[in-house]
């Protein structure tokens, strides 16, 4: 009797051992596009600043990798699942399978518009790695949305920042033709204004095969006819701004899409143990650290802070502990999410593609509470209507 009490009493030690662990799994699913065309051969050989490099799913798991030992020694564990999305509907319901399977967290790899299909279809918090949008951030936030990749208005920010930093202060614009450059350049414009700067031309510029047309992609017929400090390009395409620098009638640097851009990584950071980071990363995945890599990784570093963090419970305590969450993010400050838009908190790496030339937030800037606040809506400018 006494034997077969205690083999019962260790078959009840690990059974409750084993509800314990699955309790302290922590389930997230990545949605990513059903072949990306970001992700075409021909444009990640280009390797355009900005763009991305390979699949998002490689950073989270680099991040994860790493975060090993302290899941053991916390009890906990994470499992990430993956799923491609060929369409807004076809992310809706994979966001809502991921949400029927137990996931606590979803992240994306979205368009801004698949990225509010999921968010408005699950009741679970969402990590937007892949939109930049400023409208996510603001009169399209959501109460559950955080992101991880900075906003445009952040890079155009720490690029003004940049500008003001040398006396930069006169300025050409050349915008691209689509809606999208269309957009980016009235928030360059808002951050030009912001930090006192000077547009002396805007002036529209567009790749053609029509020879009526051809005036347009031309730089030296682009970059006449003004006095100016530098020349800011909104190409989101990136084909005609990487052909810019060193072909202004004056010369002058770019700014913007080409020559120095603002990105939330470089793999030629070399602070903070960044390149430590990056040399990881390398090792998994056979490629540089990008910025968009970045933003996977500290969605994997977000998931560990929550599976080692969180008191165990239902999925609500995930969500709850989110807006929480400090994060190392290997840039020399903890990082955390802002509670009016969701957006992290982060500082901006100034490159050339060869190496980081600076850093914004710049040196001497001012803010009341936290000066990484200087790079994007702050709170008094926010359009952000959800409660969080």
């Amino acid at each position: 009797m006494r034997w077969a009490w205690l083999a019962f009493t260790l078959f009840v030690a690990l059974f409750d051992a084993a509800g314990i662990a699955a309790a302290a799994t922590l389930k997230a699913t990545l949605i990513s596009p059903e072949n990306d065309p970001r992700l075409d051969r021909t444009r990640v050989e280009r390797a355009y600043l900005g763009h991305p490099g390979g699949p998002a799913a490689d950073g989270v798991q680099v991040a994860l990798d790493e975060g090993g030992f302290e899941l053991e020694a916390a009890g906990a564990a994470v499992a990430l699942a993956a799923s491609t999305a060929r369409s807004v509907e076809s992310a809706r319901a994979a966001a809502q399978a991921a949400e029927k399977a137990g996931a606590a967290l979803i992240l994306t790899d979205l368009p801004a518009d698949w990225t509010l299909a999921v968010a408005d279809a699950v009741k679970l918090p969402v990590l937007n790695l892949g939109a930049p949008d400023d409208r996510l951030r603001q009169q399209d936030c959501r109460p559950r949305m955080y992101h991880l990749l900075p906003s445009e208005r952040m890079r155009a920010d720490a690029i003004a920042q940049t500008l003001v930093s040398r006396k930069w202060s006169k300025l050409l614009l050349l915008v691209g033709a689509s809606p999208q450059d269309q957009q980016r350049a009235a928030t360059a414009q808002a951050s030009i204004k912001r930090y006192g700067l000077q547009v002396v031309a805007s002036k529209p510029f567009k790749l053609s095969t029509d020879p009526r047309e051809r005036d347009l992609a031309n730089p030296l017929l682009l970059t006449a006819g003004s006095a100016y400090d530098a020349v800011w390009i909104v190409d989101s395409d990136g084909e005609f701004a990487r052909g810019l620098p060193y072909r202004s009638v004056l010369p002058r640097p770019v700014v913007g899409d080409a020559g120095l851009v603002a990105l939330a990584w470089h793999a030629q950071f070399d602070r903070y143990g960044a390149p430590q980071v990056s040399r990881r990363f390398f090792k998994a995945a056979k490629r540089p650290m990008t910025d968009r890599d970045w933003a996977a990784w500290m969605a994997g570093k977000t998931l560990l802070a929550l599976a080692t963090a969180t008191p165990r419970g239902p999925n609500s305590a995930w969500a709850q502990a989110l807006a929480k969450t400090s994060v190392d993010g290997s840039k020399g400050v903890n990082l955390s999410f802002r509670p009016w838009d969701g957006q992290l908190r982060q500082t901006m790496l100034l490159t050339d593609g060869q190496g980081v030339i600076a850093q914004a937030p710049i040196e001497g800037l001012l803010h009341p509470t936290d000066v990484l606040d200087t790079l994007g809506a702050d709170a008094p400018e926010k359009l952000c209507k959800a409660a969080r």
